[in-house]
């Protein structure tokens, strides 16, 4: 599966090194220098000066005051991405548990990670009956949520994706052709909603909408999924009521983050 690290895959002991230099600057409360943190964590001075100044050079850490070092401009934007989607995990609970009561059916939320959707809020009196999970991954090309996340990454992300096609069918309904993807992405976007019939399990269909953070850009989408037994297609009292969800949960965002929008 895409995102899925192959096992065995040796890693980059240097990298590693790195990482655990940041780490203990980050760490650090005693106003240590670089040569002392170094020597706490067994790394070679020289090479630990080296890693420093290529974390400061690439905005991984700032110098502060008394030779100190704080999180650079880079670190700090990737702590905000994290955040916002919290931030908006949070929001979104209360609305999506009405949503899932209101609408008599499964009600989640997911963000796109390292190509895959996370599903971060699982809610409905059928939840249980649903194989996802939060905290579960999932291939993005075959769900609702994952149509309309990839039908809003940047064109050359989108495209990138794309190329890692053809993807591995998990029904006889999955799109597996990149090109079909694409466009059914481009239909995504002129809908503003995304399907998936019964196309990452037999049996199961959804319906996702995008939530759209003030500037524009799309973290998370919502969706409300149903048995195909007990439903031919969404209606469009439920699309409504989804499309609603997404703006409530967008105002509450917006208010969250002292925002207007």
């Amino acid at each position: 599966m895409a995102g899925d690290v192959a096992h065995g895959t040796p890693t980059i002991a240097a990298l590693a090194r790195s990482l655990a230099m940041l780490e203990a600057i980050l760490s650090d409360r005693d106003g240590r220098s670089v040569a002392a943190i170094a020597t706490a964590i067994g790394l070679p001075v020289a090479t630990a000066h080296r890693q420093v100044a290529t974390l400061v050079a690439e905005d991984f850490l700032a110098r502060l005051p008394a030779r100190q070092f704080g999180p650079g401009k880079r670190l700090m934007r990737l702590i905000q991405m994290f955040d916002e989607k919290q931030v908006i995990a949070t929001a979104a609970a209360s609305t999506l548990h009405r949503l899932a009561a209101d609408l008599d059916c499964v009600v989640q939320l997911g963000t796109l990670e390292s190509d895959m959707v996370t599903y971060r809020i699982k809610t409905g009196a059928k939840a249980g009956d649903l194989f996802t999970r939060v905290g579960l991954q999932l291939e993005a090309y075959c769900s609702g949520i994952g149509k309309v996340l990839l039908a809003h990454l940047p064109e050359a992300q989108r495209e990138a994706y794309l190329a890692t096609g053809p993807f591995p069918a998990l029904t006889a309904h999955t799109i597996t052709s990149p090109a079909k993807l694409r466009q059914e992405l481009v239909q995504v976007m002129r809908d503003g909603l995304a399907r998936d019939m019964e196309e990452t399990a037999e049996g199961l269909s959804c319906v996702a909408v995008p939530v759209a953070m003030p500037d524009g850009r799309v973290l998370v989408a919502i969706s409300a999924s149903r048995t195909t037994r007990n439903i031919q297609a969404f209606s469009a009292n439920d699309l409504g009521r989804l499309r609603d969800a997404a703006k409530n949960i967008e105002a509450a965002v917006a208010l969250a983050k002292g925002m207007t929008v």
